[in-house]
């Protein structure tokens, strides 16, 4: 219980002093997972719209293959990811090992399954005869694909809700791409890790308690807007 309290102390004093470095970290966390999050929303709708309204052979592959990518291991989509942008691999050329980018692309990796999965499902259960009705209506197919997004928005906002909380708080991945390199790279959570590492357990729990704060903040600010959607 001491340790927990020191770290209640610690984030305390971090957050009234202004450190500059911890905000840094804390702004470059929302930066990297926010861009992956959009990123894997764009992917994941168009994929799980794909997924829910054409019928083709191998469709149940794929959309198996979607489901697994839900519980993708971090540490295996960062190795994957290493070796892609490696100095060596396929995309060495482009320079964005040890990157923030190179950190976007492993978390959007990590996070689109989470939002095309949701999407499939979301869509699927839609009732087959709207998509009738507004092509009868004349709706062009991204008007009718705006409308059926529309109207499942609340199952969409729990897959941003998942979605960045599964980009957020992975480790792995972000430690392996990006190299937790101080001012550049480091992020809260493999900033936590650096702090156990080195053995100061109060500041990695208070900055373990601010990343839990910020998750909180934002899907507490995504749950408000998806309980209004509902009255």
């Amino acid at each position: 219980m001491d340790l927990i309290w020191d770290g209640l102390r610690e984030a305390i004093h971090i957050l009234g002093t202004g450190d500059n470095s911890v905000w840094s970290i804390t702004l470059r966390s929302l930066l990297v997972s926010g861009s992956a999050v959009v990123i894997s929303l764009v992917l994941g709708i168009l994929g799980g719209a794909f997924l829910a309204f054409k019928d083709f052979r191998g469709r149940n592959i794929l959309l198996s293959l979607v489901n697994t990518g839900m519980g993708l291991p971090p540490v295996a989509v960062g190795l994957i990811v290493a070796v892609i942008l490696w100095r060596s691999g396929p995309l060495g050329q482009f320079r964005l090992i040890y990157t923030p980018a190179a950190m976007v692309i492993a978390q959007t990796i990590i996070a689109a399954p989470i939002v095309t999965g949701f999407t499939a499902a979301a869509l699927r259960h839609l009732d087959p005869r709207l998509r009738t009705q507004l092509y009868a209506l004349g709706a062009s197919r991204m008007q009718m694909l705006w409308i059926v997004l529309w109207e499942t928005k609340l199952p969409l906002m729990a897959a941003v809700m998942a979605g960045f909380g599964g980009a957020i708080s992975e480790v792995g991945a972000s430690m392996m791409v990006g190299g937790n390199l101080a001012g550049e790279t480091r992020v809260l959570t493999t900033a936590v890790m650096l702090e156990v590492s080195r053995g100061d357990f109060p500041v990695a729990m208070a900055l373990s308690i601010i990343l839990l704060v910020l998750i909180f903040i934002v899907n507490a600010i995504l749950t408000s807007v998806q309980q209004q959607e509902k009255m």
